[in-house]
């Protein structure tokens, strides 16, 4: 999650990227900062049900992302063990 409406908010994301992205998997996608999505989450309904929801769609972004990163590891393990 960051607020990339910031300079400090972008300048985390630049350093996590540069300090662990040759190390770990950083996906693209990061998850904007939301009062309102923090609020309805702590309030026991899902952030999904807001309309036009930037955090909603983030999420739904970053799913893709994860599960097309999931199917490649697959189809390389996969190829592997040919």
């Amino acid at each position: 999650m960051t607020d990339s409406r910031t300079n400090y908010g972008r300048q985390i994301d630049t350093l996590i990227r540069q300090a662990y992205g040759k190390h770990i998997k950083v996906f693209e996608q990061t998850i904007p900062h939301s009062v309102r999505a923090a609020e309805i989450s702590a309030a026991g309904k899902a952030f999904f049900s807001m309309t036009r929801s930037k955090v909603a769609e983030a999420y739904k972004s970053l799913t893709k992302e994860v599960l097309g990163d999931a199917e490649k590891q697959r189809k390389r393990q996969s190829e592997q063990l040919r």
